[in-house]
């Protein structure tokens, strides 16, 4: 094997990636090397237009993992959709673009990881992305002129667009229905989001109307950069690591073209693989519990029992209502009716207008528990959380739990803190459980829910030495007993959305629901719908967290993995406490920081 010698090696040229490799790079004094398994599909007609997203789901762009079956899903295979590409999932996601809650990024800190905390990282929000221009006339439509200050001033890679008809019915609706029941977004959420209804951006270039990602807006423009060395269809195998007392990372062995290869890192070996593949990379090169290590026979370099632990992510359950006749939806597009793709692709190559250029996703919504914040629905709340409340011990993963638990109740008792995460949809979203879903004839909205703090924990661990074998993937979702209670809960809110008088205009009346029948004003059967129906919506993080080492941590403060020198993780996987709604904003914001910690570390310009 012949050797290659550089600075800096990241492993994984996804949303992460893609930010080091460009901020690293603008030192030209330093060597970097970017390995991405997949390829470079930055000219891809289904990654760059917008409204093509859902082929790309199961194609070589997409990892196409699945869980273990759920138990508390009807023990269900849930599809975890990642990106196999250039540019990560950033390259198949469905475009969202907004910011978490001020008060979950405050709750990093919280954890136990000083200097983390929204007054930090707002700036690194900021440094992602451009901010679309907007005229007041265009505010007013948006519903936007009300917000006390906008973020207007970014000029970041990524170019953020509020996509779509501008004018269209949704976004009135919801923002007013949502503000008459006393919820509404006072500012921009990328200066403070707390709860309330909003017109969201997308990862949408706002002049090109194609998607806006990491190879396109953080390496494309510097791809002929020198010392910039970015290795497509290359496959980590395994990070070198001299052993010994304290353990060193000094490389990473890796294939393409059927050849096995070595880089060597001088400075630093960086993991930006994701939350399902770093853990794994780690296992495989004896970093991880040792116990599940042995179990495959790997050679224990560091025995590191919180890899691959403590798993989160978001379930989004779906409720689909028929639209009004004359309110436009995609739905023809999701049907791949000849006659309207036609037209669509005919419009998008003439002056990138019509339906292929946004999804369909133009509002969002964050709220508290809206029944639970007085009254009897409070005591129950307050009763389930004293009665799940962890057990205190002495083991690293109590004290983790226990930490978790009390930012949880702070969230779900706080009126003024989001729980659950809603958004519409224009267009109907098939039931999950059927194999084949079919599409009906009409036009439909779909409203969907997320459960924005789940409590449940899982875990992503190998099953062989295989490097070409998925991992196991179990994020038991569900498991924690409070967190079906506060989903069906945020579920049952959407029937006070569609019957408001604001959407009497935008829904069909009377009100036809698509979905499996249930009476939603019925707790228990609302929770057998979330059950039987709620799917990933693809924000895994967490499994090699950023905390305290005496409370389950992976990395510290500075990303470093604990007790491996120049080894340090940079992806989902470090984040310690998942995001409100959509994740990508907060990995590029992780990113952008992290880039500062690594340049300041080593002296860099």
């Amino acid at each position: 094997m012949t050797a290659q010698f550089y600075d800096f090696v990241i492993v994984g040229g996804g949303t992460a990636g893609l930010v080091l490799a460009n901020r690293l790079s603008e030192d030209p004094s330093q060597r970097v090397l970017v390995l991405e398994a997949g390829g470079d599909l930055t000219g891809d007609l289904r990654i760059i237009t917008p409204a093509f997203f859902q082929i790309l789901l199961g194609s070589k762009a997409d990892w196409s993992f699945q869980t273990e079956p759920q138990p508390n899903l009807e023990s269900r295979r849930v599809a975890l959709n990642q990106g196999k590409a250039l540019g990560g999932s950033s390259a198949i996601n469905s475009h969202v673009f907004a910011p978490p809650a001020k008060g979950l990024i405050d709750s990093w800190e919280s954890l136990g990881n000083d200097g983390w905390n929204w007054d930090t990282l707002q700036k690194y929000y900021a440094k992602t992305f451009t901010s679309p221009h907007a005229d007041e006339a265009l505010k007013k439509t948006l519903r936007i002129d009300e917000w006390t200050a906008r973020n207007d001033s970014s000029k970041g890679p990524i170019h953020a667009s509020f996509s779509g008809d501008s004018s269209h019915p949704i976004r009135k609706a919801w923002i007013d229905s949502f503000k008459n029941d006393g919820y509404y977004m006072t500012t921009d959420p990328f200066l403070g989001a707390s709860v309330g209804g909003f017109s969201t951006m997308a990862s949408i270039h706002p002049e090109t109307k194609e998607r806006s990602y990491a190879a396109s807006a953080y390496y494309n423009p510097i791809r002929q950069r020198e010392n910039l060395h970015v290795h497509t269809n290359a496959l980590a195998e395994k990070i070198l690591i001299d052993g010994g007392h304290q353990p060193r990372a000094y490389g990473v062995q890796y294939k393409q073209n059927n050849k096995t290869k070595t880089a060597i890192a001088a400075k630093e070996v960086i993991l930006a693989a994701g939350a399902l593949q770093s853990p794994k990379l780690l296992e495989l090169s004896g970093i991880g519990n040792a116990k599940i290590l042995e179990q495959h026979n790997i050679q224990v370099v560091k025995d590191l029992p919180q890899v691959g632990e403590n798993l989160q992510d978001h379930l989004g359950c779906y409720v689909s209502y028929e639209a009004a006749d004359d309110v436009d939806t995609l739905d023809d597009l999701i049907r791949q009716d000849p006659q309207a793709l036609g037209k669509a692709m005919k419009d998008y190559a003439a002056d990138r207008s019509g339906m292929l250029g946004s999804l369909g996703v133009h509002v969002y919504a964050y709220m508290p528990l809206a029944k639970c914040l007085s009254g009897e629905c409070r005591d129950m709340l307050e009763t389930q959380l004293n009665k799940h409340r962890p057990a205190p011990g002495k083991y690293p993963e109590q004290a983790r739990d226990s930490i978790y638990y009390d930012i949880a109740e702070k969230t779900l008792l706080n009126p003024e803190e989001p729980s659950g995460t809603f958004l519409a949809a224009l267009s109907q979203i098939p039931c999950t459980t059927e194999p084949k879903p079919s599409l009906l004839d009409g036009k439909f909205i779909t409203f969907s829910v997320m459960l924005s703090q789940p409590l449940s924990r899982g875990s992503v661990h190998i099953g062989s030495d295989q490097i070409s074998a998925s991992p196991v993937i179990n994020p038991n979702y569900l498991s924690h007993p409070l967190d079906i209670e506060i989903h069906a809960r945020h579920v049952q809110y959407i029937e006070t959305i569609v019957t408001s008088p604001e959407f009497s205009q935008v829904l069909k009346q009377p009100l036809r629901r698509i979905t499996s029948p249930f009476d939603m004003s019925d707790l228990d059967q609302t929770k057998d719908y979330v059950k039987s129906n709620a799917v990933s919506v693809w924000h895994v993080c967490g499994s090699c967290a950023m905390l305290p080492k005496e409370k389950g941590g992976v990395v510290d403060t500075r990303l470093g993995v604990y007790g491996v020198e120049n080894l340090r993780i940079v992806d989902a996987s470090a984040i310690p406490l998942i995001s409100t709604a959509s994740l990508q904003t907060t990995v590029y914001a992780f990113a952008e920081r992290a880039a500062d910690i690594i340049k300041e570390i080593h002296g860099l310009e």
